[in-house]
């Protein structure tokens, strides 16, 4: 025989189903956030630690090879994209040896340049996203630099710009 739930009854399943909502819905949306923060931090991480161990063994003023453009030269806007078989290309990627082999949301670019007054080489490596859409851009750079008689080292820090944008 069926019986008619109470109020009290109908007040405890939303109560308990309205607290496991408020626990999971916030570590969602912040599961979310950082499974979008991982492409460009990884993306970073592996393009630094290479254009470190390139450094090793070459002379000062080529201790990192010449600069890059930004690859894919679109950044992708709200979707995420598949790069054209050539699009890593550039003797720079190919030095670094750097390439997004998978969809990606972000597009990655890579400065060099010789200080010719101290002699220190200098790159940023940056990564540009438009996650969802608007035009207005995510930027993450990191740093890295030679200093003359010294080996290559990744500066502290990340540069991060309206990070989910």
């Amino acid at each position: 025989m069926a019986r008619a739930r109470s109020a009290a009854e109908i007040a405890v399943v939303i109560a308990v189903g309205g607290s496991v909502l408020a626990v999971a819905v916030p570590s969602f949306l912040r599961n979310l956030s950082f499974s979008k923060l991982s492409e460009p931090i990884d993306g970073l991480s592996l393009l630094v630690s290479n254009a470190v161990a390139y450094s090793n063994g070459r002379p000062q003023n080529i201790s990192f090879p010449p600069s890059a453009p930004l690859t894919p030269a679109e950044v992708p806007r709200g979707v995420v994209a598949e790069d054209p078989a050539d699009a890593w290309n550039h003797l720079t990627w190919r030095s670094l040896n750097f390439q997004i082999e998978r969809p990606h949301s972000f597009s990655f670019k890579f400065d060099s340049a010789l200080d010719p007054q101290s002699g220190v080489m200098r790159f940023v490596a940056a990564a540009h996203g438009d996650l969802d859409g608007d035009g207005v851009l995510s930027t993450f750079e990191v740093r890295g630099e030679r200093v003359p008689g010294a080996d290559a080292r990744v500066l502290p820090g990340m540069f991060v710009d309206r990070e989910v944008e």
